[in-house]
């Protein structure tokens, strides 16, 4: 019989609140403890999903003995002093994307992981969904030819606030760490690591990216079109070019329930699976499985895609003038 995995929250934020009720559909986790700089906003979270322990500051989840692995949910700037120190005190990690603020931070925590052998992956739910699943497959077995080509989009409308999470640069706000990744994230599992990122965009006046169009390329001439922002919505669609078809993932794309294969000369075949509960089950499943089994890594989201990633978003924040930085108090 599998052990049970025992599973802590740092920062508990929206996104917190809704991958817990996702625990429910998967064998052999279990949340045991939050952590919050507020005392009281762990103890109105741990009472709200039924916690046993709730920690006034980061620090002290990390020496609690009942914690295998850590969901870290704060700001993208606090996740590399978060995820160090959690390697340190021998915690496993699943990291909200975007991983890191930087490429170097990335790449920190990545050698730390691998130094201490411990489990540590990023929390991009979309190459877990069921649709996401299936589109891989048929990419596999060659239902679409050879990829050659991959555009996504994913924007949403935000009014202006330069004291929301969303706009302020020193939290990780803009459109490319908070929604770029995903889009990035899409293209570098189907393409791999590009060879050449240009990127046009805009700023809001905290420095943030308000807009981002980026477009990767490979040396053998493949390419992605990629579009995010917080300045006006988009469908949130993406699809699958192949030199025998192309696969829609209909809006949206990054927790999809549908599909639609087009093979050249056939008709289009629409493949529907739905997410469990609200989606998070499945990476949630993932890690837990792979505690279990003693790996150091997930096949379907390793560490080498998230490196791959954060470079793509790195050069696209350069080539805008943004400067992010990891925030060095992000432990408390």
């Amino acid at each position: 019989m599998n052990r049970e995995i025992r599973w802590g929250v740092v920062g508990p934020g929206r996104i917190a609140e809704n991958l817990m009720a996702d625990f429910a559909h998967v064998p052999g986790a279990r949340p045991v403890a939050v952590a919050s700089r507020s005392a009281d906003r762990a103890a109105a979270f741990a009472a709200r999903h039924g916690l046993e322990r709730a920690h006034g500051s980061y620090r002290d989840i990390l020496a609690d003995p009942d914690v295998d692995v850590l969901y870290v949910a704060t700001p993208h700037p606090q996740h590399h002093a978060i995820a160090l120190a959690a390697l340190d005190a021998g915690k496993a990690l699943l990291v909200e994307k975007a991983f890191t603020a930087t490429t170097a931070g990335a790449v920190e925590v990545v050698e730390r992981a691998r130094e201490r052998r411990l489990f540590v992956m990023e929390a991009m739910w979309t190459r877990f969904q069921p649709a996401v699943v299936a589109l891989r497959e048929r990419v596999a077995d060659g239902a679409i030819g050879e990829v050659r080509s991959v555009q996504a989009d994913l924007g949403v409308s935000r009014t202006y606030d330069p004291a929301d999470r969303l706009f302020a640069l020193g939290l990780g706000g803009g459109a490319l760490l908070d929604l770029g990744v995903y889009v990035v994230s899409f293209a570098q599992m189907l393409l791999g690591a590009p060879d050449t990122v240009t990127t046009a965009g805009s700023l809001f006046p905290t420095g943030a990216d308000a807009e981002a169009a980026v477009l990767l390329g490979w040396a053998d001439g493949r390419s992605a079109t990629l579009t995010t922002s917080l300045r006006y919505p988009t469908p949130g669609q993406a699809r699958v070019f192949g030199t025998g078809g192309w696969i829609d993932v209909l809006p949206r794309f990054h927790h999809p329930e549908t599909i639609v294969l087009h093979r050249t000369g056939a008709d289009p075949e629409t493949i529907t699976r739905p997410q469990t509960g609200t989606g998070y089950a499945h990476e949630l499943a993932e890690v837990t499985a792979c505690l279990q089994a003693g790996r150091t890594e997930s096949a379907v989201m390793p560490l080498a895609d998230t490196l791959a990633v954060q470079a793509v978003l790195g050069q696209a924040a350069d080539r805008l003038g943004i400067r992010h930085a990891e925030d060095p108090d992000g432990l408390g």
